[in-house]
């Protein structure tokens, strides 16, 4: 996947943001492009949730600079919030607002909306319209959180951890939503610490840790720089030696786990191929294959030397 054109919507240089002490934003730079699915992908506390209330003119940097479709958030964030959607991380609405309503009242603030008839139908909460706030679900309420997002139909929709603590059937429709956006030629700019989220829903990806952008690209970009390889676990039915593996074409290591080798390769189709010339030349018989890609995981443990859950 790649940006839909050169445009860029978002322009961040070298941004900082500290709170007393603490870094939270240590010099990042990106671009946003017109029409892509950009993701800040990192653990919590990375800074993403800093940098998109920076973006949305919730915040000041304390140095860089940012342009926000053709604005200054900081200096022009009256006319910015007329051109932007945001889904904060918390959405907090009143117990006893009604769906319809709470779409009628966030409506109100924008000069252009959207007419909740459509917002209702498209999100699928026309059957809830009357219902209270405090009647929705999880995923309703984040359901709802989104077409309030997208009432004054923005230029650039900014999703903070949209799927954050919901199941995997709602975080699911939450990606579908999204894939929408994108296929309507939308920008959207999302945050998120799911490794998954990012590699199905992201045309390109930051990844972020400890106030710093660490990795940028398409998700198979960045793969593809890992130097981790793709793995190749086979369960042989005579026992071989895990140095005569090593010698294999293609073969950049090899361990041994459970009675299965673990290979890890170079391209994977050499890899294949010379070992079942090894295993035909020695009379031995694969029994079981399995072949992992890297992941955008692998990418995030390789540049900081852990997990992003840790």
């Amino acid at each position: 996947m790649s940006a839909k054109n050169g445009s860029a919507i978002v322009q961040v240089s070298d941004l900082r943001k500290n709170y007393d002490k603490v870094e939270a934003i240590r010099g990042i730079s990106f671009e946003i492009h017109k029409g892509e699915v950009f993701g800040l992908l990192g653990p919590n506390g990375a800074g993403k949730t800093s940098t998109i209330e920076i973006l949305e003119g919730l915040r000041q940097p304390d140095s860089g600079t940012v342009r926000v479709c053709g604005l200054e958030p900081a200096q022009q964030s009256r006319e910015l919030k007329q051109r932007i959607g945001a889904q904060l991380q918390n959405t907090v609405l009143p117990d006893k607002i009604r769906v319809e309503e709470a779409i009628r009242l966030f409506g109100s603030f924008y000069a252009e909306t959207v007419p909740p008839e459509t917002l209702l139908a498209r999100f699928g909460l026309t059957e809830k319209r009357r219902a209270f706030y405090e009647t929705l679900s999880g995923g309703q309420k984040q359901r709802l959180a989104l077409a309030l997002a997208l009432v004054n139909g923005p230029e650039l929709v900014l999703l903070d951890e949209p799927t954050a603590g919901l199941d995997a059937m709602v975080r699911r429709e939450i990606y579908a939503l999204v894939e929408q956006l994108r296929a309507e030629g939308r920008t959207v700019l999302l945050t998120t610490h799911y490794i998954e989220e990012a590699e199905r829903l992201c045309d390109r990806v930051a990844i972020v840790d400890q106030g710093r952008l660490v990795a940028l690209g398409t998700p198979r970009e960045l793969v593809s720089r890992s130097g981790e390889g793709a793995r190749i676990e086979v369960r042989l039915e005579k026992a071989i030696s895990r140095e005569r593996l090593r010698e294999l074409d293609a073969v950049l290591d090899c361990a041994e786990r459970d009675g299965a080798y673990i290979l890890r390769v170079g391209p994977v189709a050499r890899a294949v191929v010379a070992l079942v010339r090894l295993l035909e030349a020695e009379g031995n018989t694969l029994v079981d294959l399995h072949i992992t890609q890297p992941s955008l995981e692998d990418v995030f443990v390789e540049m900081t030397g852990r997990r992003i859950e840790d």
